[in-house]
């Protein structure tokens, strides 16, 4: 389906190892993180931007006509190619049909194949005409994806032939770009001098760059269609042919990847496949692009949609298998470093959001009849015994078991939970105590604990128990967000946030049920719901931030202070369908009345994708990444598992239905 080309709908192509490519549907760039070659030199991480983007311009008997637009300081933008965008469409792949005015028209497609670090662009004419030619125009870099590029004498403009295919070096140390390509390339090296990123101008942040122009590619159109492959030198992953011609090998590409694209259900199952990617003889979850790396909480959050509800098990076994062998002293990392090796230990749930992923992997498995070899069964075992044993004994920044069966966690100065913001050494929600979704999840690993071993049960019944006394606010029919606040006890925090959501829904076991979970339920959705997720804090709490936007300070503040997360809607709708019984009626209602909104926003910001936040009122823009791995993976579960049609029943607090639904978003 077509797409209107406006520059606030993105695009993204990833590579299955961290590398990407992405722009908007205007073929204008706004961030510093839109690119044509994107690779990653230690998959997900250490990404590098190779190649940025280009100018394009066809000629005719007509005259000369620019099909790309730049933009630059101080608001100019030029040529005006993206005037004659007449289509733009993002499935299989991103491809722009461009009319010129002497009726000349021009289709422009960006392919990125899986597995290699590489991107096809190519341009052909949609009717024969004589005497069409184009002139392509690399723009280079070769700088960390986080960075900007600056004019400097130490840039290598001379390429050097290599098997058919041109190779520049721009830096020492720096993946080379290969070209291997149909044109005839003609040497005129330059600068490009203040290219403007608005995305970066509005989030506080630099945003002009220099970039290098080695020269020109030149095609005949009228003669065939013009190839530009693009890959990164020296970086893991597959590389493309070139024993057969550019054409013929962009044929092989196209035809593999409009099989594999074509195989997956449903667009976001599509969606989902991007967030897979390789980290060492494993995979892991990219938690969002542009930006993100593999992150520990949103991997585990993600991966029940993303591979257990679209049914790839044996992707899933390769993630909890990887991280498995990173537990250290009960937790896994928050997240691996873009640089480096050290991995960043700062938070309390990621641990427990495996154990539940663990557990919920071994159920898939059951179900289908296959269950985990012998090897893979007592590594996950082991897995989740450190992880219960680190947190029950104690570990790091003041996580421990309590005499009540409670986890405490937090000291000043360290962001423990998700909601973790940070400015300088400012943390906006510290949340230490006792917060109510850790509890939750350290009841639920408890209970799921207890089918490997039946020491963690007695700790189990203790904690539901000082739970269900402890938490329950009558005064506002809700869940404290926090108790032993600041770890004083008897100190409760009362704001009201969507984090005891997990008390109800989101999580196999429910630690909340009855009369209060759906009052509980209730003031959910009258207070924080909107039609894209939840906010992180109700209107009229103190703190309360209707928009995210503005600087760092500005938006960091705003981050968990009412910004809506739409990944906070599987919960939601869990919960909101459990405390009605789980019944087919409730079902269809909560997809009419919470999913169908939602789907709405695939073709807003990220196409095909959800984003990671938005605004708290009205209209609820998109903010944050467009392409967030664990929103994609909460609508995905809520469509293919907690909605599905069938008769269904309530089964130990897990909803099971009958059958799969056949409808797809």
């Amino acid at each position: 389906m077509p797409t209107e080309p406006r520059s606030d709908r993105e695009w993204l192509e990833a590579d299955g190892l961290g590398g990407f490519a992405s722009g908007t549907a205007s073929g204008l760039r706004t961030r510093r993180y839109h690119a044509l070659l994107l690779a990653s030199a230690r998959p997900p991480t250490e990404r590098c931007v190779l190649v940025n983007g280009l100018d394009a311009t066809v000629r005719s008997p007509a005259g000369s006509f620019p099909i790309t637009s730049q933009a630059y300081l101080p608001d100019v933008v030029h040529p005006e190619g993206s005037r004659r965008i007449a289509a733009f469409e993002a499935v299989p792949w991103p491809r722009w049909t461009f009319s010129l005015p002497d009726g000349t028209r021009v289709v422009q497609e960006v392919l990125v194949p899986k597995e290699a670090p590489a991107v096809a662009v190519s341009w052909r004419l949609l009717e024969a005409r004589p005497g069409v030619t184009l002139s392509v125009r690399p723009f280079l870099s070769g700088r960390d994806f986080h960075s900007l590029h600056h004019e400097n004498p130490g840039f290598r403009f001379e390429p050097r032939p290599v098997d058919g295919a041109l190779l520049w070096r721009p830096y020492a140390g720096v993946p080379g770009v290969n070209v291997f390509t149909n044109g005839e390339y003609r040497h005129a090296p330059d600068w490009y001098r203040n290219f403007l990123y608005s995305e970066e101008r509005a989030r506080g942040l630099d945003h002009a760059e220099d970039l290098a122009a080695p020269g020109t590619f030149e095609f005949d159109l009228s003669r065939e269609e013009a190839v530009l492959l693009l890959s990164a030198e020296g970086v893991p992953g597959r590389s493309l042919p070139r024993e057969a011609p550019p054409e013929r090998v962009l044929e092989g590409l196209r035809s593999s990847e409009a099989r594999r694209r074509a195989a997956f259900p449903s667009g976001l199952h599509r969606a989902a496949d991007a967030y897979l990617v390789r980290r060492g003889s494993g995979r892991t979850v990219v938690a969002g692009y542009p930006w993100f790396s593999d992150w520990g909480r949103d991997t585990f959050l993600a991966l029940r949609g993303l591979c257990l509800a679209t049914g790839r098990l044996e992707v899933a076994r390769e993630i909890l298998l990887e991280w498995a062998g990173a537990v250290s002293e009960g937790m896994l990392p928050n997240r691996f470093p873009d640089r480096g090796e050290t991995p960043e230990f700062n938070s309390v749930d990621a641990s427990l959001l495996y154990v539940v992923a663990v557990h919920e992997w071994l159920r898939a498995t059951a179900e289908k009849g296959n269950p985990p070899c012998p090897g893979d069964q007592e590594i996950l075992e082991r897995a989740v015994g450190a992880i219960l044993d680190g947190y029950a004994r104690g570990t790091r920044h003041g996580i421990r078991a309590e005499a009540d069966g409670l986890l405490s966690a937090g000291v000043p100065g360290v962001q423990l939970t998700w909601m973790d913001a940070r400015v300088g050494d400012w943390v906006v929600t510290p949340r230490i105590g006792k917060p109510v979704e850790v509890q939750a999840l350290w009841l639920n690993a408890l209970r799921m604990g207890g089918d490997f071993s039946w020491r963690w049960r007695p700790l189990y019944e203790r904690g539901l128990a000082s739970f269900r006394e402890r938490f329950w606010n009558e005064r506002g029919g809700c869940l404290f967000d926090v108790v032993d606040a600041d770890h004083e006890p008897g100190k409760n925090d009362g704001a009201f946030r969507p984090n005891q959501v997990l008390a109800v829904g989101g999580l196999p076991f429910p630690v909340l049920e009855g009369e209060r979970a759906r009052r509980l339920v209730d003031a959910l959705e009258a207070r924080l719901w909107t039609p894209i997720g939840l906010r992180s804090l109700a209107p009229g709490e103190p703190g309360y931030r209707p928009r995210y936007e503005g600087g760092v300070l500005e938006r960091d503040s705003a981050y968990h202070q009412g910004t809506v997360w739409p990944w906070l809607l599987g919960p939601f709708v869990e919960a909101w369908v459990r405390v009605r019984g789980g019944s087919v009626e409730a079902r269809r209602e909560a997809r009419r009345r919470f999913l169908d909104p939602a789907i709405r926003h695939l073709d807003e910001a990220g196409l095909g994708h959800v984003s990671e936040i938005a605004d708290a009122e009205a209209p609820h823009a998109p903010r944050g990444c467009p392409f967030q791995a664990w929103s994609v993976g909460e609508i995905l579960r809520l469509d293919l598992d907690v909605l599905r049609a069938g008769d269904g029943r309530l089964e130990g607090g897990r909803l099971v239905p009958a059958a799969r639904s056949s409808r797809r978003p």
